[in-house]
């Protein structure tokens, strides 16, 4: 067997803090936030307000610390032996090399299954459209009166008889007692509502109890319950739990309240509210007569002093018509005076427009044009015998005729020009074209140049 040693050389060795701190840079990098369940033992609630508590199952432990800013949200008070699910982050304490579960989040291990039914219903009604808010119908402004249905001894049934009775204490209520939690509660409830519901007795009914947790409300996700409440012809308010609390009844519900109490406030007016707009109203009422008192005052004074003689009416309606006559007369002969002017312009227009002067003007124009065309016309063939001469130098250069006079010939055979010794043999009959005839020729010998 080899024995190990060790070689400073080439392996570096890690300090105690170092080693610690890469296993604390290891665990929180690859176990950021994790889901644990398991069983609380040690539980200890010190007077900072932090948790501290181990995780256990059959086979192993973890300490836990959930601080006072996390566990004021947990709804239940846990205790040891409780089976909790956790959320946490895992965290390494290098100076003592301890690692534990820093909780951000812990609820029964049963709620778990609990919430999923929930999520799984709440979306299943949400898609049929049991939410949708036109579905929702208004809550009555002042309703006489309201069905509780609720515990006859809770907290909740208490509190909102003392809110409309602060409120308004003529609203009438009927306290339609029920079970709000255990196996029978969701019937219980239903059979309340569904004999409120079908007297047509009451303006709005409210179904409502005291906060708790998740098990504790669950009577409140029915489904059957949740379809009722959405059939029901009266306008309902759920009032169940306290404001973090949601359940089915608060979704499908006409109105949310966030408490019991405030299900009260949403049904009943202020009675000092509505006394203060009595008092507003009185006093509108009363500033709105005194100005329809003092305006038809004003208009009996007015009256009066347009009742005057009969003759005294006479003359003012004469003097009327002596105005009227003078401003006739002067529109008369404003209008007259507007006529000679007319007239005259139009004379005079008529005098420079005759037939003859239009005749002669426009044989002027005649003349000119004649004269413009005989000009541009001249000009035209002027131009065109310009071009015309050009061209035909143009032709001249490039004529064969014109290469014919200078002393250069043109050789054919068969009607086809000669460019080249290859294309004749001896004794080939050719015509050669000079300036004035063709001349017949016979082959006696061909040379190349070049």
């Amino acid at each position: 067997m080899k024995k190990f040693t060790t070689s400073p050389a080439s392996e570096t060795a890690f300090t105690v803090s170092q080693l610690n701190r890469q296993i604390q840079q290891l665990l929180e990098a690859s176990l950021p936030w994790i889901l644990v369940e398991g069983e609380i033992s040690n539980l200890a609630k010190p007077g900072s307000g932090h948790w501290y508590f181990s995780l256990k199952d059959d086979r192993a432990q973890i300490r836990c610390a959930m601080f006072k800013g996390k566990n004021s949200a947990v709804r239940f008070q846990p205790k040891d032996g409780d089976m909790v699910r956790l959320r946490a982050r895992v965290t390494f304490y290098g100076p003592r090399g301890d690692c534990q579960l820093s909780v951000e989040g812990m609820e029964s291990a049963g709620e778990g299954a609990l919430q999923q039914a929930f999520e799984r219903l709440k979306n299943s009604l949400q898609a049929e459209g049991l939410f949708a808010t036109e579905h929702k119908k208004p809550l009555p402004t002042q309703p006489e009166r309201v069905a509780i249905i609720t515990s006859s001894v809770g907290a909740a049934v208490r509190d909102m008889i003392i809110a409309f009775r602060r409120r308004f204490p003529l609203t009438e209520l009927t306290i339609l007692p029920s079970l709000v939690q255990g196996k029978d509660a969701a019937k219980n409830i239903l059979k309340q509502l569904t004999r409120a519901d079908e007297s047509g007795y009451f303006d709005a009914i409210v179904i409502g109890r005291g906060g708790g947790s998740l098990e504790d409300l669950w009577s409140f996700n029915d489904e059957t319950l949740a379809r009722a409440i959405f059939h029901a012809s009266t306008p309902i308010v759920s009032a169940v739990g306290h404001e973090t609390d949601f359940t089915i009844s608060d979704f499908v519900a006409d109105v949310r309240a966030a408490t019991p109490t405030a299900a009260a406030e949403l049904l009943s007016p202020d009675k000092a509210q509505l006394i203060r707009q009595i008092a507003q109203q009185e006093s509108q009422l009363t500033r709105r007569m005194s100005r329809i008192l003092e305006q038809s005052q004003q208009q009996l004074d007015f009256m009066i002093k347009r009742i005057r003689h009969p003759k005294e009416r006479i003359d003012q309606q004469q003097n009327q018509l002596d105005q009227l006559k003078r401003r006739l007369q002067q529109s008369l002969e404003r209008t007259i005076q507007e006529h000679k002017v007319k007239t005259q312009n139009l004379e005079h227009r008529l005098q420079k427009n005759t037939p003859a002067r239009r005749i002669e003007q426009n044989q002027e124009k005649l003349r000119d044009i004649d004269a413009r065309l005989a000009l541009a016309l001249n000009n035209t063939l002027t131009s065109k015998q310009t071009s015309f001469a050009r061209l035909i130098d143009k032709l001249n250069l490039v004529s064969p005729l014109n290469t014919l006079s200078r002393g250069y010939a043109i050789a054919s055979k068969d009607k086809q020009v000669i460019r080249s010794v290859n294309e004749i043999e001896k004794g080939d009959s050719i015509k050669v074209r000079v300036q004035d005839g063709e001349i017949n020729c016979t082959v006696a010998a061909t040379k190349a140049i070049g």
